[in-house]
């Protein structure tokens, strides 16, 4: 019998797809014992986005996170994935800015770290899993999937390939961020990656937006996958990842042994169940099949915000034709993948052709380094023709031939010398006042209780000084509270 391992993505993809990535610290911590008691083979806690919306939105410490979660979680690997060099940011990163960045999410508890690149170029994955490879965690390296002419079979076997031999990576993770895998696909693709990297496990990561993922999954393993990535419901399907509850029983029923702790999943699916009610956050349904999302690719967090940049200036009759748009400008600049930040620059591309009438009359700087390599290897040549237009429109500082960006360490350290690396790279990422706005929010909540119940109340009142009392009635429930005029 055949064991499938889990990879459990519910505290950081599933929430970035369903919640926004707004999954407080407090949802984490007062469950975290329980997911180390699953039988997880690992737990996937951050990528990039999860330090962005720490920072910006959610004024918590992301570093605190990792830490407290380490502390809770003892028997079960915690997960990294880094993006590219990119990190946080659109731009490539200095090598030592990367080199850092691993160094210290290996300090606060990582033991496996991995990379995905838009481009599937190695060099880029390798500059992180190098230095976590040296630093004696696990490694990882990611097949980004899309479909397009230049996505084949090929393309992926080669590049596991040299990720396993170049890179010593420990497994290798494909990678489908659009849910953009068929049944058909996965027949072909699962053995052609494995008759290659030999006994290196392979991870399977999808999502359920085409609503094939379930399915695709229980092919991928029939044809010789080891690992699925899954996400606990309800923070599963919709955009996000299968059910492990509903992967795991069907594997069962096929024959094989997963090692996953049901009645535990069931205290997790209620945690979370309870939260989406008490603070009206989605949970996730099973999505129509649409096959026109095989043509744009756009993710899901895009189509809302295009809908509303197409109001805001008066056009939202033009959605369709932007979602055309996309698809074009992504053919014209040799079939970029759609996600981040590729994704970004293909849509903001698209939105400036259609509201200003004239294609490629205005060029961010990003799509212009793209075309000109600055991120990596292209799969494929930009047409020639919206090339010269690129050069020509875009902005005259961006030099012709990529650069490597000067080494940041040195001169980061003694710009703030009395914080810690932690805080070095986060002010390095964050423009502004973004990291001190985190700051000065800190403590950050970490009990599990929602705001607005009575004992959040309680605890306020009770850091109140001087007299008072107060009365609460309610259904079954009469309360009175005075200090006595102790103060």
């Amino acid at each position: 019998m055949k064991s499938v391992g889990i990879i459990d993505t519910t505290l950081r993809d599933a929430h970035q797809c369903l919640w926004a990535t707004r999954m407080t610290t407090a949802h984490m911590l007062p469950v975290a014992e329980i997911f180390d008691e699953c039988g997880f083979d690992q737990i996937d806690l951050a990528g990039t986005i999860q330090f962005d919306v720490c920072v910006r939105y959610l004024k918590e410490d992301p570093w605190q996170r990792i830490r407290l979660m380490r502390e809770k979680v003892r028997k079960t690997p915690l997960r990294a994935l880094v993006r590219s060099k990119n990190i946080v940011a659109f731009d490539v990163m200095p090598d030592d800015i990367i080199e850092l960045w691993v160094e210290r999410l290996v300090a606060n508890g990582f033991r496996v770290v991995g990379c995905f690149d838009g481009l599937n170029d190695v060099d880029n994955m390798l500059a992180s899993t190098d230095v976590a490879r040296r630093l004696g965690v696990r490694t990882f390296g990611a097949l980004s999937y899309s479909v397009s002419p230049v996505h084949t079979d090929e393309l992926y076997v080669n590049t596991a390939r040299e990720l396993v031999q170049r890179g010593r990576v420990d497994s290798i993770m494909l990678k489908d961020a659009g849910g953009l895998l068929t049944v058909d696909r996965i027949r072909t693709l699962v053995p052609a990656i494995k008759a290659v990297i030999g006994e290196v496990p392979l991870e399977i990561h999808s999502h359920c937006l085409t609503g094939l993922a379930p399915l695709v999954y229980l092919e991928a393993v029939a044809h010789g996958a080891d690992q699925l990535h899954t996400s606990i419901a309800p923070l599963a399907n919709g955009a996000a990842q299968p059910a492990t509850q509903t992967t795991a029983r069907n594997l069962r029923a096929m024959g094989y042994e997963v090692g996953v702790d049901d009645a535990r999943m069931q205290r997790l699916s209620e945690h979370f169940a309870g939260i989406a009610e008490r603070e009206g956050k989605p949970v996730g349904v099973p999505l129509e099949y649409d096959a026109f999302h095989y043509e744009h690719q756009v993710p899901g967090g895009m189509l809302s915000n295009f809908k509303s940049q197409l109001q805001h200036a008066g056009i939202e009759d033009k959605f369709p034709e932007l979602l055309h748009e996309c698809a074009r400008v992504r053919q014209e600049l040799g079939y970029p993948i759609m996600i981040t930040p590729f994704a970004q620059f293909v849509g903001t591309q698209a939105v400036l052709n259609i509201v200003h009438k004239e294609r490629y009359r205005i060029v961010p700087n990003e799509v212009k380094k793209y075309a000109l390599g600055y991120y990596g290897k292209l799969l494929a040549p930009v047409d020639p023709q919206v090339l010269d237009r690129i050069v020509h429109n875009g902005s005259a500082a961006i030099g012709l031939q990529p650069s490597a960006p000067a080494p940041a360490v040195a001169n980061l350290r003694s710009k703030y010398p009395r914080a810690s690396d932690d805080e070095r790279l986060l002010r390095y990422m964050f423009a502004g006042s973004q990291v001190d706005e985190m700051l000065a929010a800190q403590p950050m909540r970490v009990d599990g209780q929602p705001a607005g119940t009575l004992l959040e109340l309680l605890r306020a009142l009770s850091l109140r000084k001087g007299s008072g009392s107060l009365h609460i009635r309610r259904p079954g429930l009469e309360l009175s509270i005075s200090d006595g005029g102790r103060g």
